[in-house]
């Protein structure tokens, strides 16, 4: 499960590489964290959504509490009711540097950053929607994990190359569901002494 990740170019750069228009006005950090902002490529514009779309709690006498973001759908509950209808008709990527997952024992976990050979920014499959709670808003797609991270973790984000882009925003269901497979290529693979630490709101993986 992803729950911070990179993202160290500008709108406008990522415009001309995604060759979409830029929303000059787009504000997020460098890392990302759940409840934030980041950038999505969508309906043909690069712009800042809040990452993580708003699952409503309800306390123990049944009184609302504040709304948890979850940041990551599985690949097999896209056709689900939580996903569904952004699976059929909003799908978005989402430009990333590195993603990071927390490595070692309970207490003591560092990050580890994981990304793509001589690419600085690459594409991970999302979903995005309105929300009333907190405006446009996004998720990141999860495949089960690659060989290099399996003492990390089972799960990774869905990477897309640039030919499986045009096929994940304007494909149908079907086309979409057929490129959620795992990353076949190398990862870089960066082991921090930084600890893990929270940095936004809890997120979930739904």
């Amino acid at each position: 499960m992803c729950n911070l990740y990179r993202m160290t170019k500008g709108t406008a750069e990522v415009a001309r590489l995604f060759e979409v228009e830029p929303d000059l006005a787009a504000n997020y950090a460098h890392e990302v964290y759940p409840g934030y902002p980041g950038l999505v490529v969508a309906e043909g514009r690069a712009r800042a959504m809040n990452w993580g779309f708003p699952l409503m709690l309800k306390g123990k006498q049944g009184q609302p509490l504040k709304p948890k973001p979850v940041t990551n759908a599985r690949e097999d509950k896209l056709l689900t009711g939580f996903w569904r209808d952004s699976f059929v008709h909003r799908r978005c990527l989402v430009p990333v540097s590195q993603w990071a997952e927390a490595e070692g024992e309970k207490g003591r976990m560092t990050r580890t950053w994981y990304g793509l050979p001589e690419q600085e920014v690459f594409a991970v499959a999302g979903l995005w929607r309105s929300s009333e709670e907190w405006g446009e808003v996004y998720t990141l797609v999860m495949v089960d994990g690659h060989p290099q991270m399996a003492q990390v973790h089972d799960r990774m984000p869905l990477i897309l190359s640039r030919a499986a882009q045009k096929y994940w925003l304007e494909g149908t269901a079907d086309d979409a569901l057929a490129l959620c497979r795992t990353w076949e290529d190398a990862l870089t693979v960066e082991r921090t002494s930084e600890r893990w630490a929270g940095g936004g709101g809890q997120a979930a993986l739904f």
